[in-house]
């Protein structure tokens, strides 16, 4: 039996108030192109985004926005209001995610309908976001590594921030956010990531060529806003100074090895080849026997990791669910564990691995243990990153962390009023289980901003930098 037409035709309301914003904007396009699921995701379809609509807009040149497609996700956000996707809430909270995803693509010339590849990325963000229940949010950045077209384009990675027509909409299951996808360059990634995406974002708006005021992507943009304008970099640095960095954790390629702190070898500023490299272990390495090899490479079988293999297993399958959740902006913040994604603050994570829900037993049961000396390990991808990591961070009065992607290990540098940490003054080495603490005295940052200069050149490798007044070193090595 059929159902009556009335029935049929009812939509549900949480679509229905997505829908009718996108009448008013578009009043003109009742019916736009739209990419669906043809499995939905509640009935065991691989993609999350029910339907993606694709509008055009036809451009305003006064305020230099060019005529572009406009992407609209729809299924972040809670669409049916029965519990089928999300959790049912009341309209005062956010409505399943909180959010759904937009994209502005610069129209080419005599291009008649919309590139559906927008729709695909939108889908692998949105997959993420399901699997790992972490939301994306205003400012935050996503490394790509790839043209987000699959082309040859620069515009490999991306920023987000929310989208400047469609603002934030009140439903009757919530409140949905409606967040940009803005396309960038390695150069743009990479000043946001040392200063913060939202300082980028308004750069991009300025700079003409660089996507105006609505934040238009142009997949064929050859030159960064670095080359655009040469102002751009004094505004970042003076930026960079002023605020930090928002930035409080990477996956990295690291490792730690306690370390004897009499056998720290000297390294001076211009012995470039000074001391040996460590190998990057997966986990941290157990201290040796014989102290006097204690900071050398080590051959043969890879050192095991000094936790049990049940804390192991357990510790993964926490790191699944994403680490670097913790987006703290006061100075004088209290530092979370990177093994625990449930402190609150979910809006960035740095990994788009696929990602567990599994219930994690906490890593408070771990037992910490005092270091007398330490020797650090990064790769040179990683290590580029430690001048940010002290500049931006630490001298601020923050904390960063790098998670290895080797294995379980979390290595967390930790400026001196940073509260809730196990290190101390008198104890600046704190390993809880495989989760390594740093304190970085004021004096120390100094010294390691001072010494860090030479990562603006090129450098032989292995590179060791040795505080041994502090009983640390730092080891870069090749990728």
């Amino acid at each position: 039996m059929s159902l009556p037409p009335n029935i049929m035709s009812v939509t549900p309301p949480g679509l229905d108030a997505l829908y009718s914003l996108c009448r008013r904007v578009y009043p003109n396009q009742p019916n736009p192109l739209q990419v669906t699921a043809l499995v939905k995701y509640w009935l065991g379809g691989p993609d999350p985004l029910d339907y993606i609509s694709m509008y055009s807009h036809q451009g305003d040149s006064e305020n230099k926005t060019p005529p572009h497609w406009h992407y609209i996700s729809f299924g972040l956000s809670d669409l049916h209001g029965d519990g089928r996707v999300h959790e049912v809430s009341g309209n005062d909270s956010p409505s399943g995610f909180g959010f759904e995803l937009t994209f502005r693509l610069k129209r080419e010339p005599g291009e008649t309908s919309p590139p559906t590849w927008p729709a695909a990325l939108m889908q692998a963000l949105a997959k993420y976001v399901f699997q790992s229940g972490n939301i994306l949010c205003s400012g935050d950045h996503v490394s790509w590594h790839n043209a987000l077209d699959n082309g040859e384009s620069r515009i490999q990675h991306m920023l987000m921030t929310e989208d400047p027509v469609l603002g934030t909409l009140q439903t009757p299951l919530g409140q949905v956010t409606f967040i940009q996808i803005v396309g960038v360059c390695q150069e743009e990634l990479q000043a946001a990531q040392r200063w913060n995406g939202k300082g980028m974002i308004e750069i991009l708006k300025q700079v003409d060529g660089a996507g105006g005021p609505w934040l238009v992507t142009d997949m064929r943009r050859g030159e960064s806003v670095l080359e655009l304008d040469v102002c751009v970099q004094e505004e970042i640095e003076l930026g960079i100074e002023t605020d930090g960095s928002d930035l409080s954790g990477v996956s990295a390629r690291c490792s730690w090895v306690e370390s004897d702190p009499d056998q720290l070898s000297a390294c001076s500023s211009d012995n470039e080849d000074g001391g040996e490299g460590g190998n990057l272990r997966e986990g941290p390495a157990i201290k040796p026997e014989n102290h006097s090899q204690s900071t050398r490479s080590h051959s043969g079988s890879p050192i095991p990791p000094s936790v049990s293999e049940e804390e192991r297993i357990r510790i993964k399958s926490e790191l699944r669910k994403g680490l670097l959740s913790n987006r703290n902006k006061e100075s004088n913040e209290r530092l979370s564990s990177p093994f625990d994604s449930s402190n609150g603050n979910s809006c960035r994570k740095n990994s788009f691995e696929d990602s567990t829900h599994q219930e994690i037993e906490s890593t408070e049961l771990m037992r910490a243990r005092r270091l007398d000396g330490l020797h650090l390990t990064f790769n040179l991808e990683s290590g580029l990153l430690l001048p940010l990591a002290i500049r931006g961070r630490v001298q601020h009065g923050r904390h960063f962390t790098f998670k290895s992607v080797l294995g379980d290990t979390a290595i967390t540098l930790v400026a001196s009023n940073v509260t809730g940490t196990f290190v101390t003054a008198d104890n600046p080495f704190v390993a809880h289980g495989p989760w390594l603490q740093v304190l970085v005295s004021d004096d120390l940052a100094q010294q390691m901003s001072d010494s860090f200069e030479l990562l603006n050149n090129d450098i032989s490798l292995p590179k060791v930098f040795t505080w041994k007044e502090h009983k640390l070193a730092i080891t870069i090595v090749a990728d």
